[in-house]
């Protein structure tokens, strides 16, 4: 027998550990979510709230355990062959895995201690038997999709999740038909992509000696240019509409933002991850990378999603959809940062590769925690008035102090300025795209300073929006009664919103926790050694740059601090007067900019592209035409995409259906006839094969 020294035993002991880890963290994980959704239903209304809220925590906890250890470089692997008819249940979970369970582990337990004060003891809507019921094992479901190992599986945790996800948006169906409208498409759009995914997927399992990850990988060598390039944009495809990538987001802004706050904050911050999981599963490690057009169409769909989302959500003024189409401008900014990973490897460049893929991760993981302490601020708001519109919002500053505080961190964050976790991730990408010149290739010319352009343009306006949400939203004075009478939300709410914020701060000041694990995951993917993090800098191999986000935060405080020292020491002594207001007397809340006068001069600058909708109505006195009565001027911004192409092909979809009931006359003799002759097709194409 061969010799072991006391450290390989000691490794292959931790080892053994960390995999019994992720298995436990897994079961742990369904487990507790099985318990949460009896809860939800037998628990009584006193204790139910409560009860699921905890339960969910600890099954996302445990969620995020298992994604950690698999982070540290463990795997594990099940097969439950009896579980399912054909290939039964796989799970297969690898550091890229492991890195999403974290994200939606993370997640699932803050909502899981957010749902408690927001529901309250509630029995309608979010806070019905089916509202709380349907949160765990939605959580449970987000996260048996990355720990999917065969395609079967996948497809079964990715149904799952759809469902349990639509029961959640249709929560308030009783009381707005916008709920219902919002349900309809949502429906719609997971089962197009579900169905172009399924497609995807088996056409590669086809190719396969079963469909497990680890066969298609085996195959995906000897498959023909063709196959390959078909599956890749068939799973791209369908990814990137649950991702709510343009023109696939239609339904984001509506399901989002009818969703109660605790269940946007999950499908903002954890479920559109996984279409980026998708992607990256299927493109990098399924397929073993391809072509550069691949991923050209790939960052160009994520450029344009990324500047429509944050156009229309620098015009929203209903909060909830500005988070949402924000939400689409944050994944096309991954989706950049995938594609040009992709387009780096295509050209030899691996270590510019494994760093735009780093950004892209580490991106998600950060837009995964300031956009659920953004929602969960925006549920805090909506709570407290019973409205998300902008424009009849104000003064929450005063009547809501901490929740104003915490949004505001979320908001620094989501804008990328410095100290935020966002600026972190973007300024990696920055460098990937940065770093590719002067290019290798004449691809990489052309596509590297028009990406760096989209973000920068993409930061600026983000600038805009957040500033316009904060500043309109929570400092203008109260526009409304609600906004005057708001009060603070629960404890509750406010311990889930402020881990939230501190999650940000840790991944702002301190990124170099995250680096170890996430250059695993990029190892995992065929990325080179790019990041180094070693004490209290992100340095980056191959380039010579380095970052430290702590020294950089310091040194902002320590000069706003000697600012406001010599201001007082130098400076005339403050007087309290009120403001100048043109002689018309004190300000009044009809004087302030609301969000929608905010984002005028922004929309008149992108009319072209968002093609807003006005209307002026003149209503002159009956006893002359030449006196005008009143005059009313209405002008909207809607969805540009959805008019033009939804409308249209939904208009076809019902010409066509009012066209095939002629087909359906009630007559037995025809509906067997069309039986027979589908049949006859079906075993003509088994005779050609």
């Amino acid at each position: 027998m061969p010799a072991h020294s006391d450290g390989d035993r000691g490794g292959a002991a931790r080892a053994e550990r960390a995999m019994s880890l992720v298995a436990q963290g897994l079961a742990a994980a369904g487990g507790l979510a099985g318990a949460g959704a009896c809860a939800g239903l037998v628990a009584p209304v006193r204790w139910r709230a409560a009860l699921v809220g905890v339960v969910t925590s600890a099954a996302g906890g445990a969620g995020a355990v298992a994604g950690a250890a698999a982070i540290s470089g463990q795997r594990f692997a099940l097969q439950v062959p009896w579980l399912l008819p054909l290939g039964g249940v796989r799970l297969a979970v690898d550091p890229l895995a492991g890195w999403f369970l974290l994200l939606i582990g993370a997640v699932g337990a803050l909502a899981g201690g957010y749902v408690v004060g927001y529901v309250g003891r509630s029995t309608h809507g979010a806070g019905s038997r089916t509202g709380l019921a349907v949160l765990p094992v939605f959580v449970a479901a987000m996260l048996a999709v990355p720990a999917a190992g065969s395609v079967s599986t996948f497809l079964l945790a990715w149904e799952l999740m759809a469902v349990t996800s639509l029961l959640l948006v249709l929560a308030e169906h009783r009381h707005s038909p916008a709920v219902r409208s919002a349900g309809l498409w949502y429906a719609a759009m997971t089962q197009a992509g579900f169905v172009v995914i399924l497609l995807g997927l088996v056409w590669l399992a086809a190719y396969a000696a079963d469909d497990s990850f680890a066969a298609l990988r085996a195959a995906a060598g000897g498959l023909p240019g063709p196959v390959r390039a078909g599956v890749f944009v068939l799973t791209a495809a369908g990814f990137a509409s649950k991702a709510g990538v343009v023109p696939g987001h239609v339904w984001l802004p509506r399901a989002h933002a009818e969703a109660p706050s605790h269940a946007s904050a999950l499908m903002s911050a954890a479920m559109v991850k996984l279409g980026v999981y998708g992607i990256v599963r299927v493109g990098f490690d399924l397929l073993g990378g391809g072509p550069a057009w691949w991923w050209l169409l790939l960052a160009a769909s994520g450029a344009a999603s990324a500047l429509y989302g944050i156009l229309q959500a620098a015009v929203a003024s209903d909060l909830k959809r500005l988070l949402a189409y924000s939400t689409s401008e944050n994944i096309g900014l991954i989706l950049i940062g995938v594609g040009a990973g992709g387009l780096f490897a295509a050209s030899g460049q691996q270590g510019l590769a494994g760093l735009a893929l780093a950004a892209a991760l580490l991106h998600c993981l950060n837009h995964a925690g300031f956009k659920t302490l953004l929602f969960f601020g925006a549920g805090s708001v909506l709570r407290a008035t019973g409205t998300r519109d902008l424009d009849a919002l104000g003064g929450l500053a005063t009547r809501m102090p901490a929740t104003t505080a915490l949004f505001a961190a979320g908001a620094l964050a989501a804008a990328a300025l410095p100290p935020g976790n966002g600026f972190v991730s973007e300024w990696l990408l920055l460098q990937s795209l940065l770093g590719s010149l002067p290019p290798a290739n004449t691809v990489t010319a052309v596509v590297a300073p028009i990406m760096v352009g989209v973000i920068a343009l993409t930061a600026g306006v983000g600038v805009a929006t957040y500033v316009k949400a904060v500043g309109t939203g929570f400092l203008a004075r109260p526009r409304s009664d609600a906004a005057a009478g708001a009060v603070e939300s629960p404890p509750t709410m406010l311990a889930g919103m402020g881990l939230a914020a501190a999650g940000c701060a840790g991944l702002a000041l301190v990124p170099t926790a995250v680096a170890p694990g996430l250059q695993r995951v990029v190892d995992t993917l065929g990325g080179g050694s790019v990041l180094d993090g070693s004490g209290l800098r992100l340095r980056i191999g191959g380039i010579a740059s380095t970052m430290s986000p702590l020294y950089l935060a310091a040194g902002l405080v320590a000069i706003t601090v000697t600012l406001a020292v010599l201001a007082r020491a130098v400076g005339r002594p403050r007087r309290v007067a009120p403001p100048w207001g043109c002689g018309a007397g004190p300000l009044t809340p009809r004087m302030e900019y609301t969000a929608t006068s905010f984002a005028e001069p922004l929309q008149r600058v992108f009319d072209d592209v968002l093609a807003p909708e006005q209307d002026v109505e003149v209503t002159h006195y009956v006893e002359s035409a030449y006196l005008v009565r009143r005059v009313e001027y209405r002008r909207r911004v809607g969805d540009r995409i959805e008019a033009r192409v939804y409308a249209p092909l939904l208009a076809a979809v019902r010409s066509v259906g009012r066209a095939a009931t002629v087909l359906a006359n009630g007559s037995v003799h025809r509906y067997l006839a069309y039986t027979l002759a589908a049949l006859l097709v079906v075993l003509s194409l088994g005779v050609l094969r």
